[in-house]
């Protein structure tokens, strides 16, 4: 069983343009996110997918390897299911770019199902919502049956509490993984409702009838979506590296 890992990757963020260069203790993002994957050892396969020059040739200055994609995808899926013409394996694994400080453990987890089990067609990682991330529509939450498919993710709080709940709310770490057949039926699916009214690409699997095993996680202690979370997770490596 052969798998990639594809680091999506790309400068035009609405909030945060060029954030997948942005310095964090005199590296850019993406490498830290990269050196992760490595980390993992799940593959030698590790590549980034970007529709940007200037992060091909960051990539290239830190020795990974990159390739450029279409600027007009929607999803980081779509990028993959691009790179998938090129690169032909049994499954991907999805690490997003502005995610500098993804345990190594959970991209681990994200990918033990497909190893593991072969009619799983894709999976992904939940962990323990924080108490201050319950209400917070950003964390995106998750409900799962007795053999931990996904039933639904929404940026509400799941379950709603009417009676006190039996399990702890779970929040989703944005990291996937999914066979080539499914990243390529993705690429052909057009938006769907659920997709559309929450706006999570991952509902556009559901709703097409894929199941989502969810694999038990740590989480990230902070994705970048703006210059001032950079400023936090520069503050947490510089934390870690004099505690280290």
């Amino acid at each position: 069983m052969k798998c990639a890992i594809v680091i999506p990757s790309r400068m035009g963020s609405t909030r945060f343009p060029g954030k997948p260069l942005c310095d964090l203790l005199g590296k850019p993002m993406v490498q830290w996110v990269y050196e992760a994957t490595q980390r993992a050892e799940i593959t030698d396969q590790i590549v980034v997918a970007t529709p940007d020059q200037e992060i091909i040739d960051a990539c290239a200055s830190f020795g990974a390897k990159a390739i450029l994609t279409s600027a007009d995808h929607p999803s980081g899926t779509d990028r993959i299911a691009e790179v998938s013409q090129h690169l032909k394996v049994d499954f991907y694994v999805n690490v997003q770019g502005d995610e500098p400080l993804i345990q190594v453990e959970d991209i681990k987890a994200c990918a033990a199902p497909l190893f593991e089990d072969a009619t799983v067609q894709m999976s992904s990682v939940m962990a323990e919502c924080p108490e201050n991330e319950i209400e917070n529509p950003a964390v995106v939450k998750v409900v799962t049956d007795l053999n931990e498919f996904a039933l639904y993710f929404s940026r509400h709080a799941l379950p709603y509490p009417r009676n006190p709940r039996e399990t702890p709310v779970r929040k989703h770490i944005g990291i996937y993984a999914y066979r080539y057949e499914v990243v390529q039926a993705f690429a052909g699916w057009s938006q769907t409702p659920l997709e559309k009214a929450e706006s999570l690409e991952q509902l556009r699997f559901m709703e097409h009838g894929i199941r989502i095993k969810m694999a038990h996680g740590s989480g990230s202690a902070l994705a970048v979506d703006t210059p001032e979370q950079a400023d936090a997770v520069r503050k947490l490596l510089a934390h870690r590296a004099n505690e280290g």
